[in-house]
């Protein structure tokens, strides 16, 4: 995608508003009973999957978090398959089996999400180190709380001593689950911890689409030349709990309402709109496409058969 462009400005908004309408509605089936098992939406979150999707070329790779219903969309993931992986059902992208917390789409190189805080560290790593005579590079998600894991801190020490080609994306929402971050470590940002390692790091605003991408620039231009891992760390903040019915009572009212206020969706369509590339009518209009293209996939998804019980240990090896 050319973000430079006028029409490549605006499909950044039609991708996030995408994501948008796909988690509220993955919302409202949850609380009717038509998903198992918890779900994690990342409302508040979509600058950062779609500025990362934005900047890497087909064949890069990438990994998510327990939380990358909007990063496997951003990248171009196909919201029946999506919405019926979700929901069980056998034609979803792991035949029901991953549910939301483990996706893959291997067919758009999005190689895999967990519900392992920092699972996928490691696994971009191993990607990372097959990929570095090619001209290829993996893109790897992460949370503030998945610094205080052992393998965070391993996975930077791997990346520098063997300049892979990796982008490290942290999603800084604050929040460790339920815990604000002042209360589970007293490094102001995660990116402070690529000091030791000598690992280049940006910090910008998540929820500035045009930010993101403007650090994920130089970050991708390192990979792909051979210097190495870069973090950036997006100032983040997920207006939804921690899952699919968190009263999320550890918050504040006014954060909340503070961070609604920085809402990347209606920041970015207020760009748009002040630079004349949109008007309220146009914004609207992509709202309606994206709301008409996830009931599709919610058509798709519970009139599609679950996978039958037989079938059900054919992935599993002993």
């Amino acid at each position: 995608m050319d973000t430079n462009s006028d029409e490549g400005k605006i499909e950044l908004l039609r991708r996030m508003t995408l994501i948008r309408a796909f988690e509220e509605r993955v919302i409202e089936l949850y609380h009717k009973g038509e998903f198992a098992g918890l779900v994690h939406v990342g409302i508040g979150q979509e600058a950062v999957g779609v500025a990362v999707a934005a900047s890497l070329n087909a064949d890069d790779y990438l990994y998510g978090t327990h939380r990358s219903h909007g990063h496997f969309l951003a990248r171009g993931a196909d919201p029946d398959k999506m919405m019926a992986e979700l929901a069980g059902r056998a034609t979803g992208y792991c035949k029901g089996l991953g549910g939301s917390m483990h996706l893959v789409a291997a067919e758009i190189n999005a190689m895999g999400a967990t519900g392992i805080v920092a699972g996928t560290l490691p696994l971009a790593l191993g990607t990372a180190l097959a990929c570095q005579d090619e001209d290829k590079i993996v893109a790897v998600y992460f949370g503030d709380g998945a610094s205080n894991t052992g393998g965070f801190h391993e996975s930077l020490n791997i990346a520098a001593l063997w300049k892979l080609p990796v982008v490290l994306v942290c999603e800084n929402n604050g929040y460790a689950e339920f815990t604000p971050m002042s209360e589970h470590t007293v490094v102001e940002h995660v990116s402070a911890h690529c000091g030791p390692y000598e690992i280049p790091s940006h910090i910008v605003d998540g929820n500035d689409v045009f930010a993101v991408l403007e650090a994920l620039e130089d970050a991708v231009q390192r990979a792909r030349s051979g210097g190495g891992p870069t973090m950036v760390e997006c100032l983040t903040y997920r207006l939804r709990g921690h899952y699919v019915g968190d009263p999320a009572e550890y918050r504040q009212a006014q954060e909340v309402k503070e961070w609604q206020e920085k809402d990347p969706l209606l920041k970015l369509s207020t760009t748009l709109q002040e630079r004349g590339l949109l008007t309220v009518a146009d914004v609207s209009q992509i709202m309606k496409e994206a709301e008409n293209r996830i009931q599709q996939a919610v058509t798709f998804a519970l009139d599609s058969p679950y996978l039958d019980a037989t079938a059900m240990l054919d992935e599993v090896f002993s």
